[in-house]
């Protein structure tokens, strides 16, 4: 709790409202209490943001943005720089960590129905925030100017080709010349180091505002506002701060701090997924590597691109492929509106709903592999499987979950 008789305090809240913010969204904030480990990976996500900008200031500072000095500016922060080795590490290990932090963050905001109403709202900007993640790591991964970023970003600014009319002057317009180029790695960096991390962080904000002004959801899905106490305060929370925060959430940034060292000292290519080997030669348009493959975190959406290997009358296999990876990303957005279940956590939704979300979590985290692996027929069979059980996922829910039978929910959170 910030004293506000301190003359200095004082003084600022008068011209800054610290305190009334400190009270709204820490100290007078209650958090439900029965939230789990699932509920580490917000703030988890957090951290590691805070570690992707401190980390990226200091590479910039010895980073040259041309096609003839990039891959060589990166060799001499590895080579050169006082701990230029690890801050280019814990960057490119905090890039994957991200993910895997985010992915997790999702996969709970699906199990305890976190989007559902009046949460919708906090769903869409945490969906913008991954959007824009995976533009700025796209953008990221194509920096070092090694052949994978160099081989990867053909790749994929020539999809954007497959889109009718509009296409090449669309991918001539994204590359800022006739073939990727400097002029395509400094336009990246801009973006990468400037904009998207400018509006990812303001997209932060809202989303943890609208948490606020709503409520955390948790394991059970109960809503903790309608039991109060005497003085307004929900009977079945706890104050953010000092409770929650040191007690619970400083246990997974510990667990996590451990396991992301542990990685970044040891295994810090991670066995070729964080970083490619192809990627530590210098780019080479004249040279193709063997097999061109996205950094794993992009990999179920690639797999979905490739799993479409058939025209439907006008439109061919390739534009196809475009519209079911950009499908895929979209649904998210209305997964609110298509839940009609009467009941937010899965503790107390039907059958089908729990078989529905293990057969989610299977099958994108198989098209993942897939991303990474040459195609082959009986994998490109693999992944039309699995795309299409991605995609059921969604687009029956609006039935399985309305006619299943559910649980009845309690009125208030049961005690251990």
């Amino acid at each position: 709790m910030i004293k506000r008789d301190n003359a200095f305090v004082a003084w600022i809240d008068r011209r800054l409202p610290i305190s009334n913010a400190f009270e709204k969204h820490m100290s007078q904030y209650y958090a439900p209490k029965n939230l789990n480990a699932w509920y580490f990976f917000g703030v988890l996500s957090l951290l590691v943001l805070v570690n992707q900008i401190i980390t990226g200031i200091w590479l910039t500072m010895n980073y040259v943005p041309s096609a003839e000095e990039a891959f060589r500016s990166v060799e001499y922060i590895m080579r050169d720089v006082e701990l230029g080795w690890l801050l280019r590490y814990m960057h490119s290990t905090g890039a994957s960590a991200f993910f895997v932090v985010v992915y997790l963050h999702m996969f709970r905001g699906i199990l305890y129905g976190s989007y559902q109403k009046p949460r919708e709202l906090i769903w869409l900007f945490g969906m913008a925030i991954y959007l824009l993640l995976m533009a700025e790591a796209f953008m990221g991964y194509v920096l070092p100017w090694g052949q994978m970023s160099y081989w990867g970003a053909q790749v994929i600014i020539n999809l954007f080709g497959a889109i009718p009319v509009i296409g090449p002057d669309l991918t001539q317009w994204i590359r800022g010349d006739f073939l990727i180029s400097g002029i395509t790695l400094n336009r990246f960096f801009a973006l990468h180091v400037v904009a998207l991390p400018l509006i990812i962080v303001a997209l932060v904000v809202a989303h943890i505002l609208a948490l606020h002004e709503v409520g955390s959801n948790n394991p059970d899905g109960i809503d903790i506002k309608k039991h109060v106490d005497d003085q307004g305060r929900p009977k079945d929370g706890i104050p953010f701060y000092p409770y929650f925060l040191p007690v619970h959430d400083l246990v997974g940034i510990v667990v996590f701090l451990i396991v992301f060292s542990i990685v970044l000292f040891f295994f810090p290519e991670g066995g070729g997924y964080f970083l490619e080997a192809p990627n530590f030669e210098e780019a080479n348009p004249l040279k193709t590597p063997e097999h061109i493959a996205p950094v794993w975190y992009f990999g179920a959406f690639y797999a979905i691109l490739r799993a479409v290997t058939f025209d439907v009358g006008p439109i061919n296999s390739t534009l196809g492929g475009v519209i079911a990876m950009g499908a895929a990303i979209a649904v998210l957005f209305v997964l609110p509106w298509l839940d009609r279940s009467p009941v937010r956590s899965w503790r107390y939704k039907g059958w089908m709903s729990k078989v529905a979300i293990v057969l989610f979590a299977i099958s994108f985290a198989i098209l993942t592999w897939l991303g990474g692996e040459a195609q082959t027929p009986a994998l490109t069979i693999l992944s039309q499987v699995c795309m299409a059980i991605y995609f059921a996922f969604f687009l029956l829910m609006p039935f399985y979950t309305k006619y299943e039978k559910c649980k009845p929910v309690p009125e208030r959170i049961p005690s251990k």
